[in-house]
Parts: C-alpha cells; structure tokens; sequence
C-alpha cells in the first residue's frame, strides 16, 4: 500500500475524530443551555425564544440528516433527538407566555415563532473581503420602531390580515444603506433573510438608483456578511467586551444561517463555549453585561427596549438566544462536512 495514502489515510482518521470531539462538546453546551430554557421558558423575550426556535429547526435537521451510523455518531444522535423532545415542551411554554406577556409583539412577530418559517442553507459560500466599506457611520443607523415596521410589512403582520413582502421606500432605502455598524448591519441583513424565507421575490423592486441597478437581494446579503466578518476580525483583535461578545455572535448566527461557512470558525466556536455559564447553562451573565449593552445602545437609532432581558439569575436573554443558534449553525455545519454529499463550496 502506497504511504502517501496512509498519510491521508491517518490524516483523515484524526480529522473526524477532532469532529466527533467538537461535537461531543456542542451537544454538551446545547444540552445545558436546553436545560436552562426549560427552567426559564416563561421569563425568555420574544428576542430569545426566536432564538430557540432556530436551534430547533437546526436539530430537527441534524436528527434527520446524521451522516454516520457507528456507534459514537448514535449516541450523539441520540443525544440531539433528546434535546428536540425537550424543546417541544418549553417552546410551547414559551410561545404561549409570549401571547400573554407582550401580545402586540407576539402577533407582529408570530410567523418566525415557527420553526417551519426558517430555511437552513443547502449550499455554502464565503464572504469575499474586497466588499468591505473604506468606512463606517459614526453611529448606528437602525431605528427599532421603523426596523420593527419594516419587518411586519414583510411579515404581512402590520394589520390584521395584512398583505406580506411590502417594501417601502423608507424600509428599502434604510435596509440597503451602506456603512452602518454593529447592530444596524446584521438587522439589514437580517431583513433580507426574513423577506426570502416569507417568499418575497421582489423586495427590490422600485429601487432606481443607477448605482444599485445590479445589486441583487443575494449580492446584498454578501457585502453584508463580507462586512459583518471583517467587524468580527476587529472585535477578536481589539479584545473581548461584553457588549462586543453579542455582537459577535449574533454576526455568526445570521451569516452562518445564510450560508457563509467562513464564519464557522473552530476557535470562535471556543470562544462562545467559553462565555457559556458552566452552572445555569446561559450566556452573558456578567454584572456589567446588561449596563454596557444599554450604555452602547441607549442613544437615537438604537434599538433597546425589547432587544435585552436580564432574568432572574443574572443572565441575558438576547444573548442566550444568539448563542444557542449559533451553536445549533455549527453543528449542522460540521455535521453537513463529514457528509461528502454536502461539502462547503469555497
């Protein structure tokens, strides 16, 4: 037998066992951070359960779809299947606390309550650095009332029986808006991300700025990402804030789930194990976590009122949600590589 494929025979080997490794320790995570939901399902905002729903749509499709059937991999599976079962309970606890705690919300933003309602890439792409801005606003540029609007015109929850995938042009000119930072960034692409999962087609249309004739919903939501990796680039390299950790995450959550398998990165993953609460299973449970958060966004054009929650035990509900469905992203990922039907596409 040749050593050249003894080599990568051995390489191969240690490979999906450094996998089944940085499975072994997600599932570890979400099974804590299930638990914690469990307990707190009916003191989570709408911010957080969405985020739940989405790691349940990420486990519903890693049960359906586990790659390998020896005996570590059954486990493991069998493992998720537990944490799917778990979730049905306290999701509906959730769901129907949200109905009775903030009904207003609940009814604008019932459709992504659903796991049906999220899409989970088929195929994966990268981010591509030349689509970085020279520069960025000073300050951010989303406004939570016109960006909560601007989503149930999508939704077709703006009214009773409203028509969905209406785009103003106060929405689309706020969504396509280049240089915006932080929060404003990952809600424009977040906008485009709930008007293709609701079948809007045309969200685009009207817009006719020569400058934009080309620009497609999918070219937007790549400069989006291209920016959003660059921001997470500088986060890492100007050190960790707790303000910053969420941010962070939520840049991988959104672009993950949009298909840039760059942002599934081993060692950011490390980092969102490391924030985790090894005790109560949460994240951002830090005595500055919720004073800086406000601090950073407690200005005009800044969204705070429902985006952050501290529960009783200290930790943020915002920050929980992002994190679980992040984590949820990466383990569809690696699972999606050890499946040779579903290799990334670089």
């Amino acid at each position: 037998m040749p050593r050249p494929f003894l080599l990568l025979l051995a390489l191969s080997s240690a490979l999906h066992c450094s996998r089944q490794e940085l499975i072994d320790d997600l599932l570890d995570s979400l099974s804590k951070a299930v638990a914690f939901f469990d307990k707190q399902s009916g003191h989570i905002n709408l911010d957080g359960v969405v985020g739940y729903v989405v790691l349940q749509t990420q486990l519903q499709e890693a049960t359906r779809s586990w790659p390998h059937s020896d005996f570590v991999s059954l486990s493991q599976r069998s493992t998720a299947v537990s944490l799917v079962k778990k979730l049905d309970r306290s999701l509906s606890h959730a769901v129907r606390s949200l109905q009775e705690t903030d009904p207003k919300y609940y009814k604008e933003f019932e459709p992504i309550l659903d796991t049906a309602f999220w899409v989970l890439p088929r195929e994966w792409s990268s981010t591509d650095p030349s689509l970085v801005y020279s520069s960025l606003r000073t300050t951010e540029c989303y406004d939570e009332q016109v960006g909560d609007k601007c989503m149930t015109l999508l939704l077709g929850t703006w009214k009773d029986n409203g028509t969905p995938c209406i785009v103003t042009k106060s929405c689309r000119d706020t969504m396509t808006r280049f240089g915006c930072p932080y929060y404003s960034l990952s809600h424009q692409l977040l906008y485009f991300m709930i008007g293709t999962m609701k079948g809007c087609s045309r969200m685009l249309k009207g817009d006719m700025r020569l400058s934009r004739v080309n620009i497609t919903v999918e070219h937007y939501q790549r400069i989006f990402c291209s920016n959003m990796m660059k921001s997470n680039q500088e986060i890492i390299s100007k050190g960790f804030t707790s303000q910053m950790q969420d941010i962070f995450i939520e840049n991988i959550l959104l672009c993950g789930l949009a298909g840039f398998s760059d942002f599934y990165k081993a060692d950011w993953l490390q980092h969102i194990l490391e924030w985790q609460d090894k005790e109560l299973g949460c994240f951002g449970k830090e005595e500055d976590y919720l004073q800086m958060f406000e601090e950073f966004l407690d200005t005009p054009h800044k969204r705070v009122k429902r985006r952050e929650k501290t529960l009783r035990d200290g930790c943020s509900s915002h920050m929980t949600g992002v994190a679980v469905s992040a984590l949820g992203g990466y383990l569809n990922f690696y699972l999606a590589e050890q499946d040779i039907t579903k290799r990334p596409l670089i």
